[in-house]
């Protein structure tokens, strides 16, 4: 499968990355193993986590994909050197004095996360969130010094402003520390302003890796949910309620089309946008059955037209 630049950095990626925070949560290990082997067998290479996956379950705690995930590399010799890890930390876990940024939580999240993953190192160390009461220059010298051990190899960024994401990266060059240089924003067919207006035209400067989340709107993409009675009793309500309107229903109608003309589903058509856009890395998705994870393979297949492209964003314009 052919591999998509991760910005400037020396990483390459397969273009879409597993979203892990179903793991523990909507599926279980035995049918998480099972997709994260179809996954690799399909020839992508790239796992998305966080330490706070999925702390909101009933009776999780946090750090559950990433048991996962790690049990899985365990059961399969050899496969951490064929995949990619992304992980997460600094998110509320549930605990107030484990969140943030800070140097004394950051370092014990990092080493909670490596031992829960069972690896050596991480590929990317993403900042989940963040943190205002601690200086970036604080944050990034931890992040350093995992960089000079070998145990985190790039830094990305997750939920940071266009601005917060400048004073990072000054901060850093001031400091003679390592930038952040991959970024994660919410970015889809319905969810376009803020990145393409405010984060886009930094990530561009600073020639960013952009890998997306919330790439299919919590499924509302996929075209299952039409209405509000559609997705009562789902786990995802309080996300997929706010794509009801007249414009989220806009962008479903682009989609059906397109995917009609190339025999495809909508999620497919959905994540091949993503694909094409310019300065996008890959999308984030999950998947919680082998179809879905077929549908990310046939995604990789779709060369959408100029007027396939043009459509789909005259309707979410």
């Amino acid at each position: 499968m052919k591999q998509h630049p991760l910005g400037k950095t020396a990483l390459s990626i397969s273009p879409i990355v597993f979203g892990g925070n179903v793991f523990g949560w909507t599926i279980d290990e035995k049918r998480s193993f099972e997709l994260l082997d179809a996954f690799v067998d399909y020839g992508f290479d790239t796992i998305d986590t966080a330490d706070v996956y999925s702390v909101w379950a009933p009776g999780n705690k946090g750090g559950e994909s990433e048991a996962i995930i790690g049990r899985w590399l365990k059961s399969r010799p050899g496969v951490r050197d064929k995949v990619k890890i992304f992980t997460k930390g600094g998110a509320d876990v549930g605990d107030p004095l484990r969140k943030g940024l800070s140097k004394k939580w950051i370092t014990q999240a990092f080493d909670e996360s490596l031992r829960r993953l069972g690896s050596e190192y991480v590929d990317v160390y993403f900042s989940h969130f963040p943190d205002d009461e601690t200086p970036h220059e604080e944050t990034l010298a931890v992040y350093q010094g995992l960089i000079d051990s070998g145990k985190a190899r790039i830094l990305g960024a997750s939920n940071f402003s266009a601005q917060q994401l400048r004073e990072a990266n000054t901060a850093a060059a001031r400091n003679g520390l390592q930038p952040y240089q991959v970024i994660q924003p919410e970015y889809n067919l319905y969810d376009r302003e803020s990145f393409e207006t405010e984060l886009k035209p930094v990530c561009d400067e600073l020639g960013l890796g952009v890998v997306t989340y919330y790439s299919l709107a919590s499924g509302f993409l996929t075209g299952k949910y039409r209405d509000k009675e559609s997705i009562e009793g789902t786990a995802r309500y309080d996300d997929l309620a706010r794509y009801m309107d007249a414009r989220g229903r806009k962008i479903l109608d682009a989609l059906q089309v397109v995917a009609h003309r190339h025999d495809a589903k909508m999620a497919e058509v959905a994540l091949a946008w993503l694909i094409a856009q310019p300065g996008i890395s890959a999308p984030i998705a999950s998947a919680t059955s082998l179809s879905q994870l077929e549908s990310f393979k046939a995604a990789t297949e779709i060369k959408l037209s100029p007027d396939d492209l043009s459509k789909l964003a005259d309707a979410s314009e």
